[in-house]
């Protein structure tokens, strides 16, 4: 980039007492909402889909137009889920976002329940995130004593109430309609859509559904304004009619093989090569980087030659990976084998599938079987295609399964396969070799 830019989401991180309303307050804290009371609630939506904020919790939709979704003239309560299950491996943006800022990505909350007339908000919260719980806590009490929430808020006719809810620690959990679930008291299994959650979801009754990062981007957008939001990122493509743009910071996280692993806060559209070498010193210990995950293992993989691939919502899916999701970058050496990597990715999605639909639960297991057998030294060429077949036929896409669990435990296989098949079928020709050699020497 030609010139530095400067954190947004995570201004206040570092900030002594920055978890504190005192604190928010005085660096503009809450402005955001005021301007959103002062407006109509159609207002705030069409400043939100003007900004072209799109979804930070990993499909990347349009904010604003997902909350027209809701019927219109609604009789009864509409209610707002915020999803804190922050589950996608090697993502921890939330966490920390939530940790050094909590009252930013509240104030978020109001003004989205506020455009979509919600009058009760469920932030459903990772219960591994202990210190998340009691910071949340502490602001949302502060809220009530202060008149940011309950009754007539800020002396408007905006009612909201906010509950804290722990979730049952399954990865599952963090899709819309399985968090739903969990939330109503029962098994975490997504739910056939259609009806979707804004016609029919938490107790039936119209639901919107949104990141914990969206709602700290929908604070700066009525705080600064949608131009402002424009103003940074990748605009859309005029060829691509279906482009919508990646428009505004964006939380990257950086873990894996790297010097410096951490948050850091971007414009949309980095490269991975300068997200790894400017932002996190470079692969460790002298090494290349082999592979790097774009954003979440569920995305599949970037290859050595596509490290000057564009981190926003449409780079990642020209190089075959599933998309952006969460940015949750995860960086893996040269040293290190794709078989051990794939075969730790499966195993964690065989775990995570809820099991509900056959082609997930049986697809992931046999993938993790297979993978472990070819570490074992027992495996054949003819595994390969196996592992192709099993990825290309589980999942939403192609119309087998309720949830895209299976969507995301397909791809990385797939890019794998794809993209490091030399590798595989080395790893699977030199184990046979040894295990002969091994049983001859037996005899």
């Amino acid at each position: 980039m030609s010139a530095p830019f400067e954190p947004v989401l995570l201004a206040r991180r570092g900030m002594p007492d920055g978890q504190s309303l005192k604190t928010y307050q005085a660096t503009g804290g809450y402005e955001g909402l005021r301007k959103a009371l002062a407006m109509e609630p159609k207002q705030v939506i069409d400043t939100v889909i003007k900004s072209g904020l799109r979804g930070r919790g990993g499909a990347g939709f349009s904010t604003g137009t997902k909350w027209t979704f809701l019927p219109k003239d609604i009789q009864g309560p509409v209610y707002l889920c915020i999803n804190g299950d922050e589950s996608e491996p090697g993502t921890f943006n939330n966490r920390e976002l939530i940790e050094c800022d909590p009252h930013q990505v509240l104030e978020g909350i109001v003004i989205t329940g506020y455009a979509t007339k919600s009058t009760t908000a469920y932030f459903y919260l990772r219960y591994e995130y202990g210190r998340c719980y009691r910071t949340l806590k502490k602001a949302i009490d502060e809220m009530y004593a202060n008149n940011l929430l309950g009754k007539n808020i800020l002396g408007s006719n905006y009612s909201l109430d906010v509950h804290l809810h722990r979730g049952a620690c399954a990865y599952i959990c963090g899709e819309e309609t399985g968090l739903i679930e969990s939330l109503e008291g029962k098994r975490a299994w997504p739910r056939i859509k259609p009806p979707f959650p804004d016609i029919e979801g938490a107790f039936r009754r119209p639901t919107v559904v949104n990141n914990v990062e969206t709602m700290a981007c929908v604070t700066q957008i009525l705080d600064r304004g949608a131009d402002w939001f424009l103003s940074i990122g990748v605009p859309k493509d005029p060829n691509n009619p279906r482009d919508g743009g990646s428009y505004g910071p964006k939380l990257y996280c950086i873990s894996g093989h790297v010097n410096k692993p951490g948050l850091v806060e971007l414009p949309l559209g980095i490269t991975a090569r300068e997200l790894i070498d400017k932002h996190a010193g470079g692969v460790w210990k002298g090494r290349q980087a082999k592979a790097v995950v774009p954003g979440g293992i569920s995305m599949g993989f970037l290859s050595a030659a596509e490290l000057d691939t564009p981190l926003d919502f449409n780079g990642p899916g020209k190089v075959g990976c599933l998309g952006l999701c969460t940015a949750a970058v995860i960086v893996i050496d040269d040293q290190t084998s794709m078989v051990d990597v794939l075969y730790n990715t499966c195993r964690f999605f065989a775990h995570e599938s809820c099991g509900q639909c056959t082609p997930c639960r049986e697809g992931t297991a046999w993938s993790t079987k297979i993978l472990a057998r070819i570490r074992q030294g027992q495996g054949t060429l003819k595994d390969l295609d196996t592992l192709t077949d099993i990825s290309n036929t589980i999942g939403i896409m192609p119309g087998t399964t309720i949830c895209g669990l299976a969507d995301g435990a397909a791809w990385p296989i797939k890019n794998a396969l794809k993209k490091f098949r030399p590798e595989f079928e080395e790893y699977i020709k030199s184990g046979r070799k040894t295990q002969m050699r091994e049983v001859a020497a037996a005899h």
